[in-house]
């Protein structure tokens, strides 16, 4: 079963002044292009498609969302269609499985969860699981009801237990997925623990949650980046004729996947790690597998599914080609900014309806399974001893042989502990688990948090967010005296942040405080009797979400986060902004661990910087290595690609210790010392040209200084030169100061008009004062429109390329990671951040526009002023001759006309180099 569900505009489309791009009509979800509206709506039809955008009203009681109309869907609806088959099918002994698919804040969460009196299909399903057991037994039924909970997560490829975080899930590469011969894919040692009502699933669930909270702490992580697959197993053991035992199982599978922008987001081009982050890779491989099925579906032959290729797709592969019941949810973004993420979920929901599963129920005598497994075992065991009935495979070498001998073990072992628990009676496993549950603890935790003061960490995923982990000791210091909070600066150049401003001595804390911990441990202050008294008073507090943490920060850190006025574009800089300064804070918290020695600055980078006439302000990341100063720009997606893989290497470290790589280039903190870096640009305006001028900085001029093309002064507009042959050089002669460390090898390139080949300079070396004398000669045997209306409004861009020189300073070498941080902040102070955002490199290009607009005009005037005093000359003769008094008014006219043009430019210039002035004398 596939549908598409779309929710309301969240907080952040909503500051973005998003437009509805997605409509729905009984099945079928259509999706509207935002730059092509007159376009004909792609349409999509699913099994179900629910509108949840508006159309609804909240319940005063308890916030429930109740139906304005019959289009809106609300969760009861939602139930009933999906949930109630859910729980049919259970019953029945078939196996389900129930999994959400699309991009973080769509509504995935909401569907399978919910929030509030607005419970999702998970919470529901369950109670009404147990509220059917418990009628069953209210009426002498003497079925054995068997429910376990399992939570595991997979992150980087790895499988975690939830449940059991200090057991074999800390061996290096997790736990390990094994493959059963008749039951397919399954994980080995994954805790599964007896729950006997929805209150107990709800703990665990807690529990489960909490552990993925602290382990997304400990990797430096803002969010967790995981897939998590909860699963329930329901059995039901009843006795038939003869007295004999037999056991109905299902199992349902809640999978919660991470955001599906995460696997397209992080592209690299031409990043040589390009292909290296096993973080997104199951994502990738789960689109993979969808289409493969449904290639297959569509008789195509020979199809190779790539079930093998990833963990998620192993543990997912009975619920998309085996033994189970599916429901897919598409939960779509309806917001304009999101519509290619939206329309690729759609695309990815359409391919996956096509897949067909064959369930079937899962009803043996209990008897019958434990001597299958027995049977199994022997066989095993023979096969193990070479003279079993199975025939032995030929393998290659005695490590093959090795590892085909230890998976053999390992089924072995299963097939044991399956055994152990099938005798074992639900009476006995319920007291086992009594004996390791940690509940009484954690209730009495939950009520004291009740009137103490506690601090909950904030998280950009929405369940991470309200879990109470701990912190590095001596990090700060808060204390509680007379009713009064403090937090103190702690020990070891620890950072710690209040509402966006960092503390630095004692500083009295409040209910809804925002405290940051190092680079990106956020959390929240929770002062109960504080609230209670405000609440007294009428006071409120507003929420305190991911969003608003991040514009703090961001603002804190020197960036306009308003949004008022502000354009989409602008806007949705501001949006890349938070999501980027996460990720610099966790990619230098890991060099600080790891102790890289280097550093990550955010750059911002205007459209006329790269070459561009018009277009958004992006984001670039500079990586600075604190020994000797040099640095690497990376685009953003590159800069995430290397994120992810610094968080693999993080990873490693934690499990074994060691954090290096077999080869240099592999390491994501690392750039070859010979690499050509970009110091600089510089925009060339043609406006002067398209007037047959000269511009000084770039001496353009025939190679023998002769006019530019014949009867130059005839040139009274760019028009007049359309038909007329254009001969010209252009000259870089020179630059002149570079910064010290550019003094190995330099040189310049740029591209010209149309032409797609790049021109450039020779490269200098040993200087920061190179001498070019580059001379390219453009020839143009007819100007066209095309061609003049670029040298009247286009620009051209030359960049400046260097290797560095990498000398590193002996006082340097002996200090950490956070040493040469802390160093480094103090001689730069908040510079880092700044870097690239402030106004004087705007206001250096817009003057060198001016001058080139000052330079035509004063082309234009010069030429101007030489025939007007011709006609000065002939209007004096013609009065001598008592000609027409009219048409030498009109002359008399042209000849006290002045170049307006002329007069603004250099105003305008003159302003904008006395702005210059003043921000180069207030830094």
């Amino acid at each position: 079963v596939i549908v598409s569900l779309i929710l309301s505009h969240n907080e952040r489309e909503n500051a973005r002044g998003a437009t509805l791009v997605i409509n729905m009509h009984d099945k079928t979800t259509e999706i509207i292009n935002p730059a092509e509206k007159n376009e004909e709506p792609k349409r999509f039809t699913f099994d179900y498609s629910y509108w949840s955008h508006d159309d609804f009203s909240k319940r005063d009681s308890d916030g429930y969302l109740l139906p304005s109309s019959p289009k809106y869907a609300d969760q009861q609806r939602v139930f009933k269609d999906l949930g109630l088959g859910v729980l049919a099918n259970a019953w029945k002994g078939y196996n389900c499985s129930l999994f959400a698919y699309g991009q973080t804040g769509s509504g995935k969460s909401y569907s399978m969860v919910g929030y509030g009196a607005n419970k999702g299909i998970i919470p529901v399903a369950c109670q009404e699981l147990f509220n059917n057991i418990n009628d069953k037994k209210s009426t002498g039924d003497t079925t054995e009801y068997e429910i376990n909970f399992s939570m595991l997560e997979i992150y980087n490829e790895q499988v975690r237990d939830l449940l059991n975080p200090k057991g074999a899930s800390t061996q290096k590469g997790g736990l390990k997925i094994r493959q059963h011969p008749s039951k397919g894919f399954y994980v080995e040692e994954l805790k599964n623990v007896p729950v006997t009502s929805y209150g107990d699933i709800e703990n665990r669930m807690e529990e489960g949650t909490r552990n993925r909270t602290i382990a997304a702490t400990n990797m430096n992580a803002t969010s967790s980046r995981a897939h998590t697959i909860v699963a329930i197993t329901f059995k039901q053991k009843t006795k038939a004729k003869g007295n004999q035992s037999m056991t109905r199982t299902s199992t349902m599978n809640l999978v919660d996947l991470a955001g599906s922008e995460r696997a397209e987001s992080t592209g690299a081009t031409g990043d040589r790690l390009k292909e290296g982050s096993a973080i997104n890779l199951s994502l990738t491989i789960l689109g993979n597998v969808i289409k493969a099925l449904a290639d297959r579906s569509s008789s195509k032959k020979n199809v190779i599914v790539p079930f093998r290729d990833s963990a998620l797709t192993k543990l997912l592969k009975n619920a998309l080609d085996g033994n189970s019941k599916t429901i897919m949810i598409a939960a779509l973004s309806p917001a304009d900014i999101n519509y290619d993420e939206t329309l690729s979920t759609l695309r990815f929901a359409d391919r996956a309806k096509s897949i067909k599963t064959r369930a079937v129920v899962n009803e043996s005598p209990t008897e019958k399974l434990i001597r299958e497994l027995k049977e199994e075992n022997a066989r095993l065991l023979a096969q193990l001893k070479g003279a079993g009935t199975v025939q032995e495979v030929k393998v290659k070498d005695d490590g093959q042989a090795s590892e085909m001998r230890q998976e053999l073990e390992d089924v072995i072992r299963q097939n044991e502990r399956e055994m152990e628990e099938m005798k074992k009676s639900w009476e006995q496993k319920l007291k086992e688990t009594e004996k390791s549950r940690e509940d009484t603890e954690e209730n009495r935790l939950r009520e004291k948090r009740k009137t103490t003061p506690h601090l909950w960490n904030l998280n950009e995923d929405p369940q991470l967010t309200g879990e109470r982990i701990l912190i590095q000791k001596q990090h700060s210091t808060i204390k509680f005296k007379n009713d009064v909070l403090s937090i103190f600066p702690g020990l070891d150049l620890a950072k710690t942040v209040v509402n966006g401003e960092p503390v630095t001595g004692e500083t009295v804390l409040h209910h809804n405080d925002r405290i940051v911990f190092g680079s990106n441990h956020i959390y929240v202050l929770n002062y109960p009797a504080e609230f209670k008294a405000a609440q007294e008073t009428g006071k409120e507090f507003r929420e305190v979400n991911w969003d608003l943490v991040q514009k703090e920060i961001a603002k804190s850190s020197g960036f306009d986060m308003d949004t008022k006025g502000k354009s989409k574009d602008e806007l949705l800089l501001q949006e890349d902004l938070m999501k980027i300064m996460q990720f610099i804070s966790e990619a230098n918290a890991m060099s600080e661990e790891l102790n890289k020695k280097v550093v990550f600055e955010i750059v911002l980078v205007s459209p006329q910087a790269r070459g561009l006439k018009e277009g958004r302000t992006e984001i670039f990341v500079r990586m600075r290595n604190l020994l000797n100063d040099a640095t690497w720009l990376w685009d953003k997606n590159k800069f995430i690609n290397r994120k992810f893989l610094m968080q693999e290497m993080y990873q490693n470290f934690l499990q074994t210790g060691e954090s290096k790589v077999e080869k240099e280039d592999e390491d994501p903190f690392w750039e070859p010392t010979d690499a050509y870096v970009l110091i600089g640009s510089v925009q060339v305006y043609m406006e002067t040209l398209a007037y047959m001028g000269s511009l000084s900085e770039l001496h353009i001029n025939n190679a023998d200084g002769a006019a530019l093309v014949d009867d130059a002064d005839d040139i009274e507009s760019p028009e007049d030169l359309i038909g007329k042959a254009l001969y010209f050089n252009l000259n870089i002669t020179n630059i002149r100061g570079l910064p010290i460390k550019f003094n190995k090898k330099v040189y310049c390139k740029y591209k010209f008009y149309i032409d797609t080949n790049e021109y450039k300079t020779n490269i200098v070396e040993g200087t920061i004062n190179p001498d070019f004398n580059y001379t390219e000669r453009f020839s143009f045997p007819a100007v066209t429109n095309q061609l003049v209306n670029y040298l009247e409004n286009e620009a051209f861009t030359i960049e400046v390329y260097g290797q560095q020189n990498l000398e590193v300073s002996a006082n340097k070498v002996a200090m950490s990671t956070k040493q040469l941080q802390h160093a480094d902040s103090i001689k730069h102070g908040n510079a880092a951040m700044h870097n690239g955002s402030g106004h004087s490199t705007v206001d250096m290009d817009e003057i060198f526009k001016l001058k080139c607009s000052l330079a035509a005009a004063a082309r234009r005037l010069a030429r101007k002023d030489g025939k007007l005093k011709r006609i000065g000359k002939l209007i004096k003769e013609s009065k001598g001759q008592n000609l027409d008094a009219v048409q030498l008014e009109k002359l008399e006219k042209i000849l006290n006309t002045a170049d307006s043009k002329l007069f603004k430019s250099a105003a305008k210039l003159v302003m904008m180099q006395k702005k210059a002035e003043m921000n180069n004398n207030s830094q």
